[in-house]
C-alpha cells in the first residue's frame, strides 16, 4: 500500500505548468496559432495566460494561418471579409494585398499582443513593401527577426528603398529595431503530408531503367546519403557551411548587393556579399605584365554570394585570397542568417552561429558569387580553385587538346603517356553536360561516356535510357523506327 497523500495535495494542472514563463517560452513556438487559441478556449485560466503572457507570442508564424492568405476569387462592390469599408477607387493594390495581414495585426494590437512579437514569419504570404516599411518603422511593432521568404506581391525595388531609408545615417538613435531579415533563401518545407496519388504510366511510356520505382527509391537514398556525408564532412547541417552549391533559385541583382552593403552592421540577411578579390578595386586593377597597364576587365561590381563552397577552401591550397570567415573572429557582416528561423531567441548570435554535430567550434565559411568562380568551380562535386592557384598553373591555361598534344610531344611511348596523365593534375572545369553544368576532369571520367555507335559524348546519369556503351538515342532508334511504321 502506497503512502497516503494529504488532502491539500493536488497534482499540477496544465495551467500551472504554462504559468511558468520558462516552460511557456520553450513550448509556445511549437504550437500553431490555431492551437494556441483552441487552448485558450478550454478554460478561464488558460485564456488568461494566452491574453496576458508576453512570452506566448514572442515567436509568431502566420504562414500557415488561412485567414492571412489573400483569396483570388473575383471581388464585387460589397467588399471582402477582412475590410469593413466598401471597395472604391481609392483602394491601392498594396492596400488590397496587405488587407489580411493588416486585419490580423489590428486584432493583435487591440489585445495588446502585437508589441510582444519579436520573431515574425510571413513566408509565402502577400507582403507588399509598404507593410514591411510599417513593420520596420512603426512604433506599434517590436519585431527583431522578420522572415519574408517567397513573399508574394512584394516589389523588390521598393523594398530596397525602404531598407536604405531605414539605415540612413541621419536615422534616430536606436532605430531600426529589426536586426535580421530572411528574404533570399527558400522557405521552410510544409509539414509532411500524404503525397497525392500519381498517375500510372504505361510500360511503353517508360524511358528506361531510371524511371522504375526501384531506381527512384535508390536515387532518393543516394541524395540522403550525400546530404549525410556533407553534414559529416562539414560537421554541421547548416547548408551555407557545406558543399551545397547554389543557395538561391535566382541571382540577386546589383541593387541588392548595394542594399546589403548599405545595411552592413545594422540589418543582417540570409545572404552575404561576395568577398572575392575581383570585387576589391585595390586588388582587381592589377597591372598587366606585358603592357604595364591596369586591366579594368578583371574588376567586378559588388555581388551577393550565391554559392556555398564548403569548409575546405581551394582544392590546391586549401584557402583563398580573401580568407575564410571564421565565426568568433571575423566581423558579423560576413555571416548569413541560417535557416530555420530561431524559435527561442531573436538575437543575431542565435541566427548566425552554426551548430556542429560534435559540439566542436564552427567550421570556416567559404562563399562566393558565380562570376568569381567562372571556369574554376565544378557544379557536380563542388571542387573549386582560387585565382592564384588557377592563374599560376600552366596546365590550367591549356585546353584539353593542347594538353593531349603536350603529352604526345613529351613522350611518344604510350606507357609514359599514361604515367604523365596520372602525375599531371588538370584543374579547371568545362561544360560536358547541360544537366550537370560545368564539371572537372574527375567528374567527366566518372559520368561522361562516348557512344560506340554515333561517337557522341553523353552523360550516364542525365540520359536515363542510355547504357554504358550507347547513348539514349542509339538505344531506342530501332524501337522508334518500328513504332513509326
Amino acid at each position: 500500500m502506497g503512502p497516503i497523500l494529504p488532502d491539500a495535495y493536488f497534482p499540477p494542472t496544465l495551467a500551472d505548468l504554462l504559468s511558468n514563463s520558462l516552460v511557456l517560452r520553450q513550448t509556445a513556438p511549437y504550437l500553431p496559432v490555431a492551437s494556441i487559441y483552441a487552448l485558450a478556449a478550454t478554460s478561464k485560466a488558460l485564456h488568461h495566460i494566452v491574453l496576458h503572457s508576453p512570452e506566448l507570442f514572442r515567436y509568431l508564424d502566420l504562414s500557415t494561418v488561412k485567414s492571412a492568405i489573400v483569396p483570388y476569387e473575383p471581388l464585387d462592390s460589397g467588399g471582402i471579409s477582412w475590410r469593413a469599408e466598401r471597395m472604391d477607387e481609392s483602394l491601392t493594390e498594396d492596400e488590397f494585398y496587405s488587407g489580411p495581414l493588416r486585419g490580423i495585426f489590428y486584432k493583435l494590437q487591440r489585445r495588446h499582443i502585437l508589441y510582444n512579437i519579436h520573431i515574425l514569419v510571413l513566408d509565402g504570404l502577400s507582403v507588399p513593401a509598404d507593410l514591411v516599411r510599417e513593420i520596420i518603422a512603426d512604433d506599434r511593432f517590436n519585431v527583431r527577426m522578420l522572415s519574408i521568404r517567397e513573399a508574394k506581391h512584394l516589389n523588390e525595388r521598393k523594398l530596397q528603398q525602404v531598407l536604405r531609408y531605414a539605415v540612413r545615417p541621419s536615422r534616430p538613435k536606436g532605430t531600426p529595431k529589426i536586426k535580421g531579415i530572411y528574404f533570399f533563401g527558400p522557405r521552410e518545407p510544409p509539414p509532411v503530408q500524404e503525397a497525392p496519388a500519381k498517375k500510372k504510366r504505361s510500360p511503353s511510356a517508360s524511358r528506361g531503367t531510371m524511371s522504375s520505382a526501384g531506381a527512384q527509391i535508390g536515387a532518393e537514398w543516394n541524395q540522403k546519403s550525400s546530404d549525410a556525408l556533407n553534414a559529416t564532412l562539414a560537421r554541421t547541417e547548416d547548408k551555407w557551411y557545406q558543399c551545397s552549391g547554389r543557395m538561391m533559385a535566382k541571382r540577386p541583382s546589383l541593387e541588392w548587393a548595394e542594399t546589403l552593403k548599405a545595411c552592413e552592421g545594422v540589418i543582417a540577411f540570409d545572404a552575404v556579399l561576395c568577398r572575392g578579390p575581383r570585387h576589391d578595386p585595390s586588388k582587381a586593377y592589377v597591372s598587366d605584365a606585358t603592357a604595364g597597364l591596369p586591366n579594368p576587365a578583371s574588376f567586378l561590381n559588388p555581388a551577393v554570394a550565391t554559392v556555398a563552397l564548403g569548409p575546405t577552401g581551394c582544392e590546391t591550397c586549401r584557402s583563398c585570397p580573401e580568407g575564410a570567415a571564421v565565426y568568433g573572429h571575423s566581423p558579423a557582416s560576413q555571416f548569413p542568417l541560417l535557416s530555420p528561423v530561431p524559435l527561442h531567441s531573436s538575437t543575431l548570435r542565435a541566427a548566425q552561429i552554426p551548430q556542429t554535430v560534435d559540439g566542436s567550434k564552427p567550421p570556416p565559411l567559404y562563399a562566393r558569387c558565380e562570376d568569381c568562380l567562372k571556369g574554376r568551380w565544378c557544379e557536380r562535386c563542388h571542387k573549386w580553385w582560387d585565382e592564384g592557384c588557377y592563374t599560376g598553373s600552366t596546365v590550367a591555361q591549356r585546353t584539353e587538346l593542347q594538353q593531349t598534344e603536350f603529352i604526345e610531344d613529351v613522350s611518344p611511348n604510350g606507357a609514359t603517356q599514361i604515367m604523365l596523365k596520372q602525375t599531371i593534375k588538370i584543374i579547371g572545369v568545362r561544360r560536358d553536360c547541360f544537366g550537370c553544368g560545368h564539371t572537372c576532369i574527375t567528374c567527366k571520367e566518372l559520368f561522361i561516356r562516348r557512344c560506340k555507335k554515333c561517337q557522341n559524348e553523353y552523360c550516364r546519369e542525365d540520359n536515363d535510357a542510355s547504357s554504358d556503351t550507347r547513348c539514349d538515342w542509339c538505344n531506342y532508334t530501332a524501337r522508334r523506327t518500328v513504332e513509326m511504321h
